[in-house]
């Protein structure tokens, strides 16, 4: 580690500052007994000093600003899923040969605790996303995105999204999507290889999405009751879901 001038002309400086006036306290007193009892009773102290502004302040103030940065975070991510998210995610699971088996996991989630969230998560890490691009009009996921292209790239520039490394990932990924359809003129007119690697692309986006809705539920639930309320309704896994309560 690389010390800087000027730190080790301070640190010199209060040194010698605090040996001149222990030089001036011997010769007023003439007791150096008393200034070595003070003086290792200072040093023994440091090291609880040490614990207690170092280690227990610190990682308290530390658990604080975690806790508010996560807050705000957390406010993003609803953003997002109430923007695009949630509706980009149904489009995606109509994409989905095996969407099926995936309501099967998620589409009854009202009454999840941590359990079954955690169920639901190795489920999804397990589950075989497979892209069928001509089981759905393209397009409409086209326009989409290419309609929020402008709310993505503001959620890019939000300093705050590098503290969530996954959120961050499938921003990048939908973004990307979003390019891709977007230099295409003609989307219902490409090669095999073409629609195989937008297929991949879609396919990245999804699974990164599914994962990151099912972790904003979670929190949801713990947290916020009646925002998950509306989202179970909401629900993008579910055909039957409505916003309105029967």
């Amino acid at each position: 580690m690389k010390l800087d001038k000027w730190k080790i002309f301070w640190g010199a400086g209060l040194i010698l500052l605090s040996a001149f006036f222990y030089f001036v306290h011997y010769l007023i007193f003439r007791d150096p007994h008393h200034i070595f009892i003070y003086m290792v009773g200072d040093f023994a102290f440091v090291f609880i000093e040490v614990l207690l502004v170092t280690i227990i302040i610190h990682e308290l103030l530390s658990y604080r600003d975690k806790r508010d940065r996560l807050y705000k975070l957390n406010m993003i991510i609803g953003v997002f899923f109430s923007e695009i998210g949630t509706e980009l995610l149904k489009l995606f699971s109509e994409f989905d040969q095996n969407s099926e088996k995936m309501r099967e996991n998620i589409s009854s989630c009202m009454d999840w605790h941590d359990e079954q969230f955690q169920t639901a998560f190795k489920s999804c890490k397990n589950y075989e996303y497979h892209i069928d691009i001509d089981k759905k009009d393209i397009g409409e996921l086209k326009d989409l995105l290419t309609n929020k292209r402008h709310f993505l790239v503001t959620l890019l520039q939000n300093p705050t999204l590098l503290e969530h490394g996954t959120f961050s990932n499938l921003l990048w990924a939908v973004f990307h999507l979003t390019e891709e359809l977007a230099y295409r003129t003609d989307i219902k007119d490409l090669s095999d290889t073409d629609y195989e690697h937008i297929a991949n692309d879609m396919k990245r986006a999804y699974v990164l999405l599914t994962t990151e809705w099912l972790f904003y539920m979670k929190h949801l639930n713990s947290n916020y009751p009646f925002l998950f309320s509306l989202a179970m309704r909401t629900n993008p896994f579910d055909p039957n879901a409505s916003p309105e309560i029967g």
